[in-house]
């Protein structure tokens, strides 16, 4: 083999893969801008996570806040409350699945693992029926015949504990519970 074929080889190599490299730059330059139009939007990034100051939530009390279009209930629960949803066992419960983010998977859905804090005063859930999606009805032992306390959607006739889980009626999980801390002694973050 000559000097003159050994060099057309490398050329052609080089060829080879400038053309490949310039192609694969011009294909991302297009794809690109389809990509990034899935990304969420500036306005739905912001609402992504808020701050909910609960200094004046008096304990018996909730406040309902609105994140990412849904109603969050932020309940601070009494010593009764407490009592009464860690009184109830496992096999009481219609979901035993604990469906908050911030407990590991597989995790019982006991009272603890759906709480804020240690001594289970403070409950955070999404406030809609894991039925049909209505937004249930807080203290519901007061005004249902026979209620387990906690929340009732009037559309269908689910009744939730004073922990959120579901205890009759035709909803098949308890309340979600979204991901939140309280970033300072009386500021909750959500998200």
């Amino acid at each position: 083999m000559s000097q003159a074929e050994d060099h057309e080889g490398t050329r052609r190599d080089f060829l080879f893969y400038a053309t490949g490299g310039a192609g694969v730059v011009a294909t991302g330059a297009a794809v690109w801008p389809l990509v990034n139009q899935m990304n969420p939007s500036a306005d739905v990034r912001a609402l992504s996570t808020i701050r909910v100051d609960v200094s004046g939530v008096e304990t018996g009390t909730q406040l309902t806040v609105k994140w990412l279009g849904k109603p969050v209930f932020i309940r601070r629960r009494t010593e009764a409350e407490i009592e009464e949803a860690r009184a109830v066992t496992m096999d009481q419960l219609v979901d035993t699945q604990a469906r908050n983010e911030n407990v590991p998977a597989g995790s019982d859905a006991i009272d603890q693992n759906r709480t804020l804090d240690e001594a289970g005063e403070w409950l955070v859930m999404m406030g809609v029926c894991t039925h049909l999606g209505c937004v249930p009805l807080g203290n519901a032992g007061d005004f249902t015949a026979g209620g387990v306390g906690g929340w009732f959607c009037p559309c269908h006739g689910s009744h939730y504990d004073t922990a959120g889980r579901i205890r009759k009626g035709p909803a098949p999980q308890n309340l979600h519970v979204p991901v939140a801390s309280f970033v300072e002694e009386t500021t909750v973050l959500l998200g």
